[in-house]
């Protein structure tokens, strides 16, 4: 009896041990078979992508980590400016970006982009003081804004392009900067970043104009190296974190509102 349960007692134990092993040698081809993206951010577009006890956080964030986790892929999310991400991109050194970045036609003849995932609109960030009630209410005003965004292009389509009043700054938060010290008389940025500033801000005394009538709706998409072979697998990523809950959950947590799911399915269907 004592040599049959000793055999029995090596044999159970070389099973359990063979059986460690390969779910060990599982885990390590699975671990090592999960790509990492590299994607890159301007980390000074609160409440999007920002700076916050040296990691890089918000919406942005939250929405890429999920839409890597669902698509199987680990993400590393690196802030390095605003012009830098469409060098980085342009030259195929980084996988993605993410950083309030407007599908538009100028874009996607350099980039791809996915699917949409978030519903913007400019608006206009002004003291409380102010006589501005619309955009063309700023001809003849100095209007600071971040370079290279939409918020430019509709600076420079109200006031000229070449106009010498409208100042240029690497990130929104410089733009605003200025207007608060007094160097410009308004601000034309992303609707959620500006009221966020303003909310947050109350001591600054700045009011939000919104002028639907000359602003038209914008959609953030993931911005992608021309040709890349991601997009269909982020794609699908994000369709699943709208259908699954995941989505919602983030944006309520960011903005402590519903997304309007229906203008994004919509856009995404297109």
């Amino acid at each position: 009896m004592k040599k049959v349960g000793l055999t029995a007692l090596v044999l159970s134990l070389s099973t359990a041990f063979m059986l460690s092993t390969f779910g060990s040698n599982q885990e390590l081809a699975s671990a090592k078979s999960t790509k990492t993206l590299r994607i890159v951010t301007d980390a000074t577009y609160a409440p999007f992508e920002y700076m916050d006890k040296g990691k890089i956080v918000g919406f942005d964030v939250d929405i890429i980590k999920a839409i890597g986790k669902q698509a199987g892929y680990s993400v590393k999310v690196e802030n390095i400016g605003w012009d830098p991400i469409f060098v980085e991109l342009g030259n195929k050194r980084a996988d993605a970006g993410i950083s309030s970045i407007t599908i538009d036609k100028d874009r996607q003849k350099t980039y791809d982009f996915t699917l949409p995932y978030f519903l913007s609109i400019n608006e206009i960030l002004v003291p409380k003081n102010s006589k501005i009630k619309s955009a063309k209410d700023l001809k003849g005003k100095v209007v600071a804004v971040q370079n290279a965004t939409t918020g430019q292009a509709y600076a420079e389509k109200i006031l000229g392009k070449k106009s010498k009043n409208i100042k240029k700054f690497e990130s929104n938060a410089l733009a605003i900067m200025e207007l608060v010290n007094g160097g410009a008389d308004a601000v034309v940025a992303d609707n959620t970043v500006v009221e966020e500033y303003a909310k947050n801000n109350p001591t600054q005394k700045l009011k939000v104009i919104s002028d639907k009538s000359n602003f038209q709706p914008e959609f953030y998409g993931v911005m992608l190296p021309k040709g890349s072979k991601l997009k269909p697998s982020l794609d699908k990523a994000i369709k699943a974190i709208m259908d699954n809950g995941t989505y919602r959950k983030i944006f309520k947590d960011r903005f402590g509102k519903e997304p309007d799911m229906k203008r994004l399915k919509d856009e995404q269907s297109k």
